[in-house]
């Protein structure tokens, strides 16, 4: 951090705060903090290491505070975490076996489609429907497989668990965004232990973003709160669409070279 101007440090403070308050409702976050980090001269992989770091604080922050309101049994929902944890530390590990291009090509595609899903979606709000799959089903096939694509890549991967707990739990969106916090903290955690095991986490720099993290969730947590599915839809529609649009704007982005535009 001593390495870095002060602007760039207010500048990290600031996208950790955003990227909080937005992660918090709807996911997202590492579309604000990667490209920051970057920006500041921070190397792709050590951003990528770092944002696990920092997300941890954001993630553990909403958990808590929706927690505190009885939107998440923390005891219950263990289980779920720790098979996230493990699906992120596994996919950490395979992140140099997976070719990248593959995951980069069909992400955008995954998240416009699910932009459109909870844009055209009747009744979507905060009431619990039809279960699908069991509580134990899930936390098996969903929780983990989430958490390893949030290991080996990550964009996207709280939009993927909103989906699952919408559509396959049948929670509610104010409820699946509460879960999906805590779900989310554990795949972070996961990939996180062997981002760290590597050396690649810079350390000062994740923990002053972790405290912007922390606030920013704070925030954004009690306005879903408050607003619940009103505010968490279209946020969750935009973030989806947004991230879909950055990663394509990539001039290496392989859908781009394959097209040619």
């Amino acid at each position: 951090m001593n390495d870095l101007a002060t602007h760039l440090v207010l500048l990290l403070f600031l996208a950790s705060f955003f990227a909080g308050f937005v992660d918090s409702i709807a996911g997202g976050g590492g579309l604000i903090t990667i490209p920051t980090m970057l920006i500041a001269g921070i190397p792709p992989l050590e951003s990528l290491a770092t944002n696990k770091l920092q997300s941890q604080f954001g993630s553990a922050s909403a958990t808590i505070a929706y927690a505190r309101r009885g939107h998440v049994n923390l005891k219950s929902q263990m289980p779920m975490a720790i098979m996230s944890m493990i699906g992120g530390a596994v996919g950490a590990g395979l992140a140099s076996l997976v070719p990248a291009e593959w995951l980069a090509a069909a992400i955008p595609l995954l998240l416009v489609a699910i932009a459109i899903f909870f844009s055209v979606k009747p009744n979507l709000n905060d009431a619990d429907r039809h279960q699908r799959v069991t509580p134990f089903i899930f936390g098996l096939s969903v929780v983990p497989l989430v958490g390893l694509y949030d290991g080996i890549f990550g964009p996207g991967a709280g939009s993927f668990y909103m989906l699952g707990f919408v559509l396959l739990a049948g929670f509610g969106m104010l409820k699946a965004t509460a879960h999906t916090k805590l779900i989310n903290l554990g795949s972070n955690f996961g990939s996180f232990l062997v981002f760290a095991a590597t050396g690649s986490v810079l350390w000062k720099i994740g923990l002053l973003m972790g405290v912007g993290q922390f606030l920013g969730a704070q925030v954004g947590s009690r306005l879903a709160m408050k607003n619940g599915a009103k505010l968490i839809k279209p946020l969750l529609v935009f973030s989806c669409l947004a991230l879909a649009i950055k990663l394509i704007a990539d001039p290496a982005h392989p859908i781009r070279i394959w097209f040619g535009f």
